[in-house]
C-alpha cells in the first residue's frame, strides 16, 4: 500500500492536506483546506487500488467516476456536498464537505463510560430527522447500503444528524477484492458466488450480504439496527440469535410498545415483511406518537413534523407515492430527553383535586356571592331614586383669527425608530422559458444578498451555478422550504409548481465580492405543443423503438455495444436466455438508463430506468433491454449471459 501523503501537500494547486482523518484497507480520508474557497475545510477521500496493472487502474477510474456521478446527484443539507473528483500521481481523490461534529458511535461510547445509553425520546428524534434524508436519496434510486452509528454524524452547528460515507471507496475496493478480471474471461466462472457486499456485518440485512442486492427496506433495516444499538449499548451480534433468526434486544432496554413493534417490523429477516418505504415508517410513527383528541391542551415538548420531500419504490412495487408532511404529536408515555425507563416507565403526576372538594373554598365562594348580590341591589335602588341630570349644551368655541396649531387628537406624532442593521436585499424576478439559461452578475458587500425569483413547473429541471468564488447559493422552494443551503452549485428536478428562490450571499468574512451566476430551466421530457387557434391539438410523437438482436462473439458471453439514445429513440436489445442462466446489463458510459422486460413484454419489478441489472432468469425466451434517455446522449452498454447464480 502506498503511504499517506504528508501534511502540507497541495493537490491540484488548491487543496492543502492538514491530517489523516481515517484509513482502511483500500482507502483513506484527509482533512484539507480548499484554498480556492478562502481556506474552507473539506474532506478528501483517496481510493487505493490493491492492483497496479494498467487494466485495474483504468477500471478503477471508470468505477470511481461512475460513483462520483451518483454523489453529484445528491443535493441535501444533511448529506455532505460533493465538490470534485480528480486523479493525481495515479491516485484517485474525491472531495466533499467536511462535517464538524461527532459520530453517533463516539457519542454512544462516551455515554457507556458513564453507564448510560440513548433513551426513547432521543432515538425517536433521530428517526424524525434522518427519515427525510433517506426519502430524498431513495427517490433518486440511491440506496445508502451502509447505515450504522459510525456513518451518522451529529453536526455541531445545528445538532442535525448528517448521513455520511455512501460506501464509494468500500464498494470499489470490494470489486477489486472479489476479483477484478477482464470482460472476455467473465464467462469462465471466475466470479461465481462473489458479491458486492457493502455494509457492516450485523447492520446489513441478509439479502444485501448474501446476494449483494439492496432495496429501500434494506436501509430501513440498518437504521433499526442502529437504533437498537443506541438504546441498548450492545452490538448486533449480542442482540441477534443466528440459530432462530430472532432479535431479542428488548431484554436490555424498555421502550413503549408502539416503538418496539415498529422497530421489530423494520428488523424482519424477510424483506417483504418490513416497511417498504420511508413514508410507511413515518406513518407508523405518527400513529404511535400522535396526541389523542381531547379537551385538555397538548403537552409541551411535542415532537416536530416529519417532512418527506419524496418517497421511494419498494422492491415489490415500482409505484411512487406523492410527497406529504406527517405531523407527529407528543405521546403521553414518551419520556423527556433525560428520563429513563429503568424504573418501569415515566412517572405521571396525579391530577389536581377539584376546588369543590375543599370546604373552606366553598365557604369563601358563598360569602363572595352574597356580598356581590348586596352591592348590586344598592346600586339599582340609588339609580332609580336619583336619576342622572341631563347634560347642559355648551356654547360653541369661537376660534381666534390667529390660532396656534395644535396636534390632532387622533394622530400624535411619534419619533420614527432608527433602522436596525439588517442585510440589504437585491431582489429580481426572472422570466425563464424552458430551455433557456441566463447569466446574472452583481456586486455584494458583507451582509448583503441578491435574490432571484424563478417560476417553474413540477417535473422541470432547474440549475444554478456560481461561476466565481467568494459567494454561495441557497435555494428555497415555493413554500420557502430549503432545497440547498450555501452551496457552489445546485441542480434538481422541481417537486412542485411555483416560484423558486435563488439567494446569493458572500462567504463569511468576505467584505466585498462580485458574483456571476448561471441559471437554467429545462424540461426533462418533450413538452406538449400548444394548440393553434385554427388547428386541433397535436399529440406528442411516440418515441421510435430501434430493435436489435444481441449475438455474442464466438467463444464469449459478453458483448459491449455503443449507440445514441434520446427522448425520440429507444434502443431495444433482444437477448435469448434459458431458465437457470444469469443475464446482466449495465450502462458503462452516458446519461442513459435501462428498462428490463420479460419475454411477455412486461417490465420486471423495480427494473424501470436503472443503470445496471443482473439476475437469474425464471422464464425462457427473449428478454428486452431498453436503453432510454431523457436527453440525447451517446452510451456504451455491456450485456453478459452465463450459467449460474448472479455474483
Amino acid at each position: 500500500m502506498r503511504p499517506p501523503l504528508p501534511a502540507g501537500t497541495i493537490l491540484q494547486t488548491r487543496y492543502r492536506l492538514l491530517r489523516v482523518l481515517g484509513q482502511g484497507g483500500f482507502g483513506r480520508t484527509y482533512l484539507a483546506e480548499d484554498q480556492g474557497r478562502f481556506s474552507e475545510l473539506c474532506a478528501i477521500k483517496e481510493l487505493i487500488p490493491p492492483q497496479s496493472d494498467p487494466y485495474a487502474l483504468a477500471k478503477s477510474k471508470e468505477l470511481f467516476q461512475r460513483e462520483a456521478q451518483i454523489l453529484y446527484q445528491i443535493q441535501h443539507p444533511q448529506i455532505p456536498q460533493f465538490r470534485a473528483n480528480f486523479e493525481q500521481d495515479q491516485r484517485l481523490f474525491l472531495v466533499q464537505d467536511y462535517v464538524e461534529g461527532q459520530s453517533y458511535r463516539k457519542l454512544l461510547d462516551q455515554r457507556k463510560v458513564e453507564g448510560l445509553t440513548f433513551n426513547e425520546a432521543e432515538v425517536v428524534q433521530l428517526l424524525q430527522r434522518i427519515l427525510p434524508v433517506l426519502a430524498h436519496i431513495h427517490a433518486k434510486g440511491i440506496i445508502h447500503r451502509d447505515i450504522a452509528p459510525d456513518n451518522i454524524m451529529l453536526r455541531e452547528q445545528d445538532n442535525l444528524p448528517v448521513l455520511i460515507d455512501f460506501g464509494v471507496v468500500k464498494e470499489l475496493a470490494n470489486q477489486f477484492q472479489t476479483g477484478m478480471i477482464h470482460p472476455e474471461t467473465w464467462q469462465q466462472g471466475d466470479m461465481v458466488a462473489q458479491h458486492t457486499t457493502v455494509g457492516k456485518l450485523g447492520y446489513a440485512p441478509s439479502e444485501q450480504i448474501q446476494t449483494g442486492r439492496a432495496y429501500p427496506c434494506s436501509d430501513l433495516y440498518s437504521l433499526a439496527v442502529t437504533v437498537v444499538v443506541l438504546l441498548t449499548g450492545r452490538e448486533p451480534q449480542d442482540l441477534f440469535d443466528d440459530n432462530t433468526l430472532t432479535w431479542y434486544w428488548q431484554r436490555w432496554t424498555t421502550v413503549s410498545p408502539g416503538l418496539a413493534q415498529l422497530l421489530n417490523r423494520m428488523l424482519s429477516v424477510r424483506p417483504g415483511d418490513r416497511y417498504q418505504s420511508v413514508s410507511e415508517v413515518a406513518q407508523a410513527l405518527q400513529n404511535i406518537y400522535i396526541m389523542p383528541v381531547s379537551s385538555s391542551p397538548p403537552a409541551t415538548g411535542s415532537l416536530p413534523a416529519i417532512s418527506l420531500s419524496s418517497t421511494s419504490p419498494s422492491p415489490s412495487s415500482s409505484s411512487t407515492t406523492h410527497s406529504r408532511t406527517l405531523a407527529i404529536g407528543h405521546a403521553p408515555e414518551l419520556p423527556t430527553p433525560h428520563s429513563s425507563y429503568s424504573s418501569g416507565g415515566p412517572s405521571i403526576p396525579r391530577p389536581r383535586s377539584s376546588v369543590w372538594d375543599d370546604p373552606l373554598a366553598v365557604t369563601l365562594v358563598g360569602l363572595g356571592l352574597v356580598a356581590l348580590t348586596g352591592i348590586g341591589s344598592w346600586a339599582i335602588v340609588r339609580a332609580v331614586l336619583n336619576p342622572a341630570p341631563q347634560p347642559t349644551p355648551t356654547q360653541p368655541v369661537v376660534v381666534s383669527p390667529t390660532p396656534q396649531p395644535s396636534p390632532s387628537p387622533t394622530t400624535s406624532p411619534k419619533p420614527s425608530p432608527s433602522p436596525s442593521p439588517s442585510p440589504t436585499t437585491i431582489s429580481q424576478r426572472l422570466r425563464l422559458k424552458s430551455g433557456e439559461s441566463a447569466i446574472e452578475s452583481g456586486q455584494l458587500v458583507a451582509r448583503q444578498r441578491a435574490i432571484y425569483l424563478i417560476r417553474g413547473r413540477q417535473g422541470q429541471e432547474m440549475s444554478a451555478t456560481l461561476l466565481t468564488e467568494g459567494t454561495l447559493l441557497t435555494v428555497r422552494g415555493p413554500s420557502q422550504e430549503t432545497l440547498a443551503n450555501r452551496v457552489q452549485s445546485w441542480r434538481d428536478t422541481l417537486p412542485y409548481t411555483g416560484e423558486y428562490t435563488i439567494e446569493i450571499s458572500p462567504v463569511q468574512g468576505v467584505e466585498q465580492s462580485r458574483y456571476d451566476v448561471e441559471l437554467t430551466l429545462s424540461n426533462l421530457t418533450q413538452p406538449e405543443p400548444s394548440p393553434s387557434p385554427t388547428e386541433s391539438p397535436v399529440e406528442p410523437a411516440e418515441p421510435t423503438i430501434d430493435t436489435q438482436a444481441v449475438n455474442f462473439p464466438p467463444g464469449t458471453s459478453v458483448t459491449t455495444l455503443s449507440d445514441r439514445a434520446g427522448p425520440s429513440v429507444i434502443k431495444r436489445y433482444l437477448v435469448r436466455a434459458e431458465v437457470g442462466e444469469t443475464l446482466r446489463a449495465r450502462v458503462l458510459e452516458g446519461q442513459a438508463a435501462l428498462t428490463i422486460s420479460d419475454p411477455s413484454g412486461r417490465p420486471l419489478p423495480n427494473m424501470t430506468e436503472v443503470r445496471s441489472w443482473e439476475e437469474e432468469v425464471s422464464r425462457s425466451g427473449e428478454y428486452q433491454i431498453d436503453v432510454v434517455a431523457r436527453r440525447e446522449t451517446d452510451y456504451t452498454l455491456e450485456i453478459g449471459l452465463r450459467t449460474g447464480t448472479p455474483r
